[in-house]
């Protein structure tokens, strides 16, 4: 009885022993799960903050290409001067014209004054005699020549009295202005008759009718 006991004993043990190796030997064999990482937290990307754009110099004021000046100022100056004649205003006329030596006016009658200091005595010694004068200016022509040059063409009748007695007359004008600085000034001026006379005519610039008819034979 007592070996049998003995016997079941051993055999308890053994299987218990069997038992333990099995599972001794699974946990060992069972291949470990990598741990799962933590995931961190994903933080919002932040937008991209562009660069501050570099403030750029103000652009500079171009000067506009100065303008050719036009008719108008030269037909002003002008104007002063046919404002001046009709009031026998010696520094009215005057400040018109080119103040140089090489100032050259040619005269209704024929003459020639040169210089602005010759105008000058010229106009001071006739128009303190010269009262009621009245001045008309027809077909004025103005022609530019470039930014400083001006071209000014006119017929005039002017009538006013003279040391007391009427006188009379007609004729063409003509004016080269130049600008000087920011005026325009007359450096030459050229008057003459707006009719011809034939006595100034030269027989090869006679016209048939005024050239004389030549004697017929019988």
């Amino acid at each position: 009885m007592t070996r049998n006991i003995t016997f079941l004993l051993c055999v308890w043990l053994l299987a218990l022993g069997t038992t333990f190796a099995q599972n001794t030997n699974s946990s060992a064999a069972a291949p470990s799960r990598p741990a799962t990482p933590k995931q961190q937290p994903t933080k919002a990307a932040k937008p991209a903050t562009a660069a501050p754009a570099t403030p750029s110099a103000p652009a500079k004021a171009v000067a506009p290409a100065t303008a050719a000046p036009g008719s108008s100022a030269v037909v002003a100056a002008f104007d002063h001067l046919i404002d001046g004649i009709r009031k026998a205003d010696v520094k009215a006329v005057t400040s018109v014209y080119w103040n140089s030596p090489k100032l050259s006016l040619f005269n209704n009658n024929g003459t020639v004054t040169k210089g602005w200091e010759q105008l000058r005595l010229n106009r001071e010694s006739s128009y303190k005699d010269i009262k009621d004068v009245k001045l008309d200016v027809r077909d004025l022509a103005v022609t530019m020549l470039g930014r400083d040059g001006a071209v000014v063409t006119c017929l005039w009748s002017q009538s006013q009295t003279y040391k007391g007695t009427p006188e009379a007359a007609t004729g063409r004008m003509t004016l080269v202005f130049k600008r000087v600085g920011t005026d325009w000034k007359v450096i030459h001026l050229h008057t003459s008759p707006d009719k011809e006379d034939p006595s100034r005519v030269l027989p090869s610039e006679q016209t048939s009718e005024e050239a004389t008819p030549a004697a017929t034979k019988p």
